[in-house]
This record gives C-alpha cells, sequence and structure tokens, in this order.
C-alpha cells in the first residue's frame, strides 16, 4: 500500500495530466471557430461552413469529456486534500465557484445553439453564440488558474485562527486575484492553447495533403485539407515565437518569486554565479541517473546561460542553489527534464512554423513530404509541451502546495487511510486510461470520416425544423 499523501498527489497529478488535453483542445479550438463562423456569414464560402461543422465536433466532444473530468478534479479537493480545502476554502473555493456560474454556463448555454441551431437562429444570434462560446471557454481559464495563480504566489490574504485551526482569510481580493502570476500563466496557457491545436490541425490536414499530393492517392476535399494546413500555419507563425519569448519573460519571474522551483529547473544545488544552462545532463554517477538529488552533472550547455535567464541579460548573475532552502528541495530530476522538454519543443514549433511559411511562400507547400511528415509527426507534441510545462509548474514548487504558506504533505485529509488511497489511485488509473482511449477513438473517427461534402451541406440546410416536421404529420 502505497502512503496517503504519495497516492494521493499520484491520483491528482494522473487526473490533471489526463483532463488537461480536454480544455487545451477546446479553448485552442474556440478562436478558430469564432473565425470559421465569422468568414462564413461574410463569404457565404462553403469551405468556412465545413471547417466550422468539422472542427466544432471535436470542439464539442472536447468539451464534454472535460467537463466530466473537470468536475472529478474538484472532488477531489474533498475527497484527498479535505485538509488543504478546509484552510483555503475562503479564498480558493470563491474562483472555483465562480467558474463555474459564469464561464461554464455561458459556455453550456449557447452551445447548444452553436452546435445545433445553424438552420434555426438568425446569422448574427449564430455569430454571437460561437463567440459566447470561445468567451465562456476562456473565462472558465481564467477562473482556474486565479486560484492556481494565487497557490505560487499568494497575495492579499492573512492567516486566522478559527475553532484552533489556522485558515487563510481573503483580505484584499484584487491583490489576491490579480496576483503577480496571473498575467504570465493566463498569457502562456492560452496561447499554448491555441498553439497546439494550430500543430493537430497542421498535423491532420498535412497527412491528407501528403496522401493526396506525394501519394497521388484520391482525397476527398482536398481544398478544405490545404486551406486548414495554412490556416494552421497562419496560426502557428505567431503563437510559436510569442510561447518561446513570453516563456523567457516567464522563468525570470519564477527565479524572482519562486527560486526555489528556478534552482530545480536548473538543478543547481550551490548557489554560484555564471551559471550555465545545460541542453543536455546526465550524473557524473550513471548509477544515479534516476536519483532526483544528484549534484555532479556533466553535459552540454550555454556558458552563463542560466544566469543570462535568471537576471534577463547578466551571465555573471547569482543564482541562489537548492541547499540554500530550509525546505526540502523538490525533485529536481523530473523538473530539470521536463523544464528541458518543453524548452526543445517550443524552439522546435518555431522552426516548424517558418518551414511551412517558407514553403507556403516558394510555392512548394503541398509538395514538400518531409514538412508534412514533420507536421504529422508533431501533431500531438504541443500538447506534451503543455503537459511538461504544467509538470513544472506543479512539481517545481513542492513541497508547497500553498507557496511558502503550506505544505502538501499538510494538506491532505488526514482520515484517508493507505488502502483508500491505494486502491481510488489504481481505480482511477485505470477509468482515465479507458476514458483517453475512448476520446481518442472518437476523434479519430470524426477525422477519418471527414468535412461534410456540398451535397451534406446543400440538404442539411434545407432540412425542415422540428415544428415544421411535426406541423406536417
Amino acid at each position: 500500500m502505497l502512503d496517503p499523501v504519495l497516492a494521493s498527489r499520484l491520483q491528482f497529478a494522473v487526473t490533471t495530466i489526463v483532463h488537461i488535453i480536454f480544455p487545451v483542445m477546446s479553448m485552442g479550438l474556440a478562436p478558430f471557430l469564432v473565425y470559421f463562423t465569422y468568414k462564413e456569414i461574410r463569404t457565404t464560402d462553403p469551405i468556412y461552413e465545413q471547417l466550422r461543422r468539422f472542427w466544432v465536433r471535436i470542439f464539442a466532444v472536447s468539451f464534454v469529456v472535460g467537463t466530466v473530468t473537470g468536475l472529478v478534479l474538484e472532488f477531489e479537493f474533498g475527497t484527498n486534500f479535505a485538509a488543504f480545502s478546509t484552510t483555503a476554502g475562503e479564498l480558493f473555493g470563491g474562483p472555483l465557484a465562480t467558474e463555474g456560474m459564469m464561464a461554464f454556463m455561458l459556455e453550456a448555454t449557447f452551445l447548444g445553439i452553436f452546435v445545433f441551431g445553424r438552420e434555426r437562429v438568425s446569422d448574427a444570434l449564430y455569430f454571437l453564440s460561437s463567440v459566447a462560446v470561445a468567451l465562456g471557454t476562456w473565462l472558465s481559464a481564467v477562473w482556474i488558474l486565479v486560484a492556481n495563480s494565487w497557490m505560487q504566489t499568494p497575495r492579499g490574504y492573512e492567516i486566522a485562527v478559527e475553532g484552533g485551526q489556522q485558515v487563510v482569510k481573503l483580505t484584499d481580493p484584487m491583490a489576491a486575484y490579480f496576483n503577480p502570476r496571473f498575467q504570465y500563466m493566463f498569457l502562456h496557457m492560452q496561447n499554448a492553447a491555441v498553439e497546439s491545436v494550430a500543430l493537430f490541425m497542421a498535423g491532420v490536414a498535412a497527412y491528407y495533403v501528403f496522401r493526396h499530393h506525394v501519394w497521388g492517392y484520391p482525397v476527398e476535399h482536398p481544398e478544405f485539407w490545404q486551406t486548414t494546413l495554412k490556416i494552421a500555419l497562419v496560426a502557428l507563425v505567431v503563437t510559436a515565437p510569442l510561447q518561446v519569448l513570453h516563456g523567457d519573460l516567464y522563468a525570470r519571474h519564477v527565479y524572482e518569486t519562486q527560486p526555489q522551483k528556478f534552482a530545480a529547473m536548473e538543478a543547481l544545488w550551490e548557489t554560484d554565479s555564471y551559471v550555465p544552462e545545460y541542453i543536455v545532463a546526465f550524473p557524473a554517477d550513471l548509477n544515479q541517473l534516476l536519483d532526483p538529488r544528484t549534484k555532479e552533472l556533466f553535459g552540454i550547455g550555454i556558458p552563463g546561460g542560466a544566469s543570462w535567464l535568471a537576471s534577463g541579460g547578466d551571465p555573471q548573475a547569482t543564482i541562489r542553489g537548492l541547499e540554500s532552502f530550509d525546505t526540502e528541495a523538490p525533485p529536481v530530476a523530473i523538473v530539470f527534464w521536463s523544464f528541458r522538454v518543453m524548452v526543445g519543443l517550443g524552439f522546435w514549433f518555431i522552426l516548424l512554423a517558418f518551414w511551412g511559411a517558407y514553403r507556403w511562400w516558394s510555392g512548394d507547400l503541398y509538395e514538400d513530404d518531409l514538412l508534412h511528415k514533420a507536421l504529422m509527426g508533431s501533431s500531438l507534441l504541443g500538447i506534451v509541451a503543455v503537459e511538461v510545462g504544467w509538470i513544472v509548474t506543479e512539481v517545481g514548487r513542492q513541497p508547497w502546495v500553498i507557496q511558502d504558506v503550506m505544505q502538501t504533505s499538510d494538506g491532505v485529509s488526514q482520515g484517508l487511510t493507505s488502502a483508500e488511497a491505494t486502491f481510488t489511485l489504481a481505480g482511477f488509473v485505470t477509468g482515465y486510461v479507458l476514458l483517453l482511449a475512448l476520446y481518442s477513438y472518437v476523434v479519430t473517427r470524426l477525422i477519418r470520416a471527414g468535412p461534410p461534402a456540398g451535397d451534406d451541406l446543400r440538404s442539411a440546410s434545407d432540412e425542415p425544423a422540428p415544428s415544421e416536421v411535426s406541423a406536417d404529420e
């Protein structure tokens, strides 16, 4: 049996890793769907109706599964982290409740119109529904990230004693909800979602373009996939460089507000200056390869790179080492490698974006089979980058669940037994693996079905409304 603290942390990690896929898909698709709807109404070009109808199916599936898995996460605060919920409930619960009452209800109310109401409402109301759905999706991220960013850089609170227990009392809502970390997390997360969906769209489109133009296989609606590829590349050219540039500012902010996390990102144990930015690094003793406490590293690095990153331009800057902190260090190996995977993928996405843009400019976008293979192979890497980014964010702040206020071990439900924690962990792993497999199967089926044909669009628009069918019968 596992220790309740470890089992609870693993359970929350597993459920979060799976859940985050679905909000990324829905948040990333939202601006594309607004654009497709706008172009469909303004131009009456059938290609935009095809794009809107095709991608809204994947959006709807992602929304439904994301809702279910998100509710489970909120229940886990009570079942596995009751002590944390009791201590921080006044501040942490408010944003989560607001997310449900404001953002979720807005999105859920207008989603029905957006998915089923194209032929039943006016163009203006239908476009409004697309904007409302997108706004609700992004507002959900606002309130979730308000809560999480407060845990990273808590502000606007005081510690009080109620019933013999210390609790967090909200004293300044503006300082708490718009804490220093929020703006960094929100921009980085939302841009990452759009970038991830653009990569996914480009990968799917590249597959069909590759089959049609390179292999010569017959493909239905090749113009649909060509347009999809171009739109995805435009989004990549914008989001990929922005993610790296903003990531540089974000890392500097982490250094200033969570120096222990930054030291873990660089695997730096002793305070030092002119710290190299390792691209790859391994323990001097390979028997310690999986030991997160390994101190002696050898590898390839940029001299002074970490100091330059932390200070914003000074390669001689001093970085505080992990041994200078009173608390236990985070699992350094996990944080160190997750950070490098995230950064490496970020630069790869920039290369992909400008590679595709150059081929488009030179007129060879549909003939470059190597580019198509690279896009196909990278279609899910945006999701991977998001996952490892959140690992850096959450694992890197350990042992704190609320930075410098409450440790994770103190936030676990006190009555939770090892048997209960281990059993529920096994059940959640099994259930979430099956759920992810089912989601992947459904999305794959939707992609293989392809966009609706022109005849399908016309027949759909000619179908009578339910009221008319009832009257005829």
